[in-house]
């Protein structure tokens, strides 16, 4: 992707009558391709409703929560957003329609801001990641903020996201107060 540390995934299917085999996560050839060392320690799911809006959402930087999403049920518009202070892309977003159909995905390194909107209802996100969650090391930016800009699906009515994320600051008060990780180069 444009964002140095966002990844689009395109998973083989293997199909026949029977139905469908997928590798969908291989730490050995995200390493070889991409140079990532991508150790896994814990794996979430959520489900949401069509419209369910959940993030901008990052961790403390180190140790900082590398994640690879993808969809079991439904499709997701994935964003990913540079909140990386010192980054040539800060402030900038991404977003790929990631769909349990096509079976593709999104890798995010340390330190990148993450969301997603459900595109139809009972949509399962799967997702693994680096670092165990750690309440006191996780933040979010506003997903609403108008400096980001986030392109929302017109195929939803409405959005509904958590009372944490629309009172969650904007990029600039998060900037502003030191929250945001920095950038650690390429």
């Amino acid at each position: 992707m444009a964002i140095a540390g966002a990844y689009k995934i395109d998973n083989q299917v293997h199909a026949d009558d029977r139905g469908e085999f997928v590798e969908w996560f291989r730490a050995d050839l995200i390493a070889k391709e991409l140079g990532l060392v991508f150790d896994t320690v814990q794996a979430n799911l959520s489900v949401s409703s069509k419209g369910a809006l959940r993030g901008i959402h990052f961790a403390d930087v180190p140790p900082g929560q590398a994640k690879y999403v993808m969809c079991a049920t439904g499709s997701i518009r994935d964003y990913v957003v540079d909140v990386r202070v010192g980054s040539p892309t800060f402030g900038q977003s991404e977003f790929v329609t990631i769909t349990a159909k096509r079976r593709n995905g999104v890798l995010l390194d340390v330190g990148l801001g993450h969301a997603f909107v459900a595109l139809e209802p009972d949509t399962t996100v799967v997702y693994l990641v680096t670092d165990h969650f750690k309440p006191s090391a996780e933040h979010a930016v506003n997903p609403f903020d108008e400096q980001l800009s986030l392109d929302f699906p017109t195929e939803v009515a409405s959005l509904l996201a958590s009372d944490k994320d629309q009172a969650a600051p904007s990029l600039q008060d998060a900037l502003s107060t030191g929250l945001l990780p920095r950038w650690q180069g390429a």
